[in-house]
Parts: C-alpha cells; structure tokens; sequence
C-alpha cells in the first residue's frame, strides 16, 4: 500500500482509499480529502511533520500519521487507479 506520507512535495496523486474508522476518518473526509481527490503536496516540515497539502483549491497542514492512513494512486489514467 502507498500512502500519502511518503510521497514528496511537488508531486500530486490521487486518492484512492483512506484507511481507519471513526473520528478519524470523518475529520480527514470532513477537510475534503475523499475518493478520487486529488492531492498534491506542497511542503514538508524541516523535521517531516506535518506535511502541507493542496485540495480542492486550498491549503491544508496533516500530521503524518493521519497521512499514512490515506491510500493513494501512484498511476491513473481516465480515472482509474492502475496501481
């Protein structure tokens, strides 16, 4: 499984499940991060958390371990996931 933790800024991926259940999941789909978003990292703290984000338009601060539960897609193509 990749998950947003790991990818590096500059890049963008798409999202493809987010992981774990209750709070924790209505707070990361309540900030607008759901299926199919798109994603792209912005910026990294100098000691790697939290990790700044780009979604739907805006600018969004995620500490890492909230970011490990969010699986992602590597490779789309015509919205499918292919990895």
């Amino acid at each position: 499984m990749f998950s947003l933790e790991n990818v590096r800024p500059g890049h963008s991926v798409k999202v493809k499940k987010i992981h774990g259940y209750g709070a924790l999941k209505s707070r990361i789909m309540d900030m607008g991060i759901t299926q199919g978003t798109e994603v792209t990292i912005k910026k990294c703290a100098p000691l790697g958390d939290p990790i700044q984000l780009e979604v739907r338009g805006y600018q969004l601060s995620l500490r890492k371990a909230d970011a490990k539960n969010i699986e992602i897609c590597l490779s789309c193509e015509n919205d499918q996931c292919l990895m």
